[in-house]
């Protein structure tokens, strides 16, 4: 079956997609983004993904309708006939003039894509996640710090590093030398049975699925806080893991060389991997 893409108001086979030459997304980055998975067809917390999506297109002045997105997203869902699928949402400020001029733009566009969801094999959760601390620093002050812009070359070049540094991701420490968040990813430690995790502050995109971890570890029994944290605590805690809505759950078990706690996922990691696939079947169920 071909690949059928969602462009502004259209369902269209993917390779007759055309983005403008002047658009400014591709230009200058000036877009923003969202990564969703789908289960049984349904997007979880997709809401939510529209939600932050919605105030980042207020800040940068993108005038986005939530309901056409949300009908955009579940619609081309629908016409590529998925169950489990990776969705990604890209909404342009649109096309304008070769001198950059924001006034220039008029009209957004909207593109989604969605492709059958490809599992991670079950050895990586089991063995964890080895990182390095990247050389690259997030900017807590940045004005788009808070924000999942198509402007992604640190990620990119941070995930670069850790390709030839032969681990799985690369962390970001922020320009106060404390922990930020991984190059796709939200971080938390956990040592003497209470997890933290960087503080918004930090310089971090606040994940779809680190909220669902705050909201869901009080429920637990698990004590959660926010706070500023120091490198050298990663590999002090007794576990650790990553956050994406992609990944779900993934445990951290090396920092560039050294194991974190046991050097293997551990019981608290597991028990919330256990808890967010229960809570993902209970709200996407149909």
């Amino acid at each position: 079956m071909e690949e059928i893409v969602y462009l502004n108001g259209a369902m269209i086979p993917r390779n007759e997609a055309k983005i403008p030459a002047m658009d400014y997304s591709f230009l200058f980055g000036y877009g923003l983004f969202e990564t969703m998975r789908a289960y049984n067809g349904v997007v979880f917390r997709l809401d939510s993904h529209i939600a932050r999506l919605a105030k980042s297109a207020l800040g940068l002045g993108i005038a986005v309708d939530t309901n056409l997105l949300k009908n955009a997203v579940t619609d081309t869902i629908k016409m590529n006939e998925l169950i489990d699928a990776r969705v990604r949402l890209t909404v342009s400020v649109g096309e304008g003039s070769p001198v950059p001029d924001l006034r220039t733009c008029q009209r957004p566009i909207v593109l989604v894509v969605a492709t059958k969801y490809c599992l991670y094999p079950q050895e990586i959760y089991e063995r964890g996640f080895s990182m390095i601390i990247s050389t690259i620093r997030r900017n807590s002050q940045s004005p788009v710090s808070g924000m999942k812009t198509t402007n992604y070359m640190e990620s990119l070049l941070a995930r670069q590093e850790a390709k030839n540094a032969g681990v799985d991701d690369a962390l970001f420490l922020n320009e106060k030398g404390h922990i930020a968040e991984n190059s796709a990813s939200n971080i938390f430690l956990i040592s003497e049975n209470a997890i933290m995790t960087p503080r918004r502050e930090s310089g971090i995109l606040p994940g779809i699925t680190r909220d669902v971890i705050l909201e869901m570890t009080p429920q637990l029994s698990i004590t959660i806080f926010e706070a500023d944290i120091r490198p050298e605590e990663i590999v002090e805690a007794e576990e650790a893991f990553l956050t994406n809505s992609i990944l779900e759950i993934m445990p951290i078990t090396n920092l560039g060389g050294k194991a974190i706690g046991d050097g293997i996922p551990g019981p608290i990691t597991r028990q919330l991997m256990t808890a967010y696939k229960k809570l993902v079947i209970r709200e996407t169920r149909q």
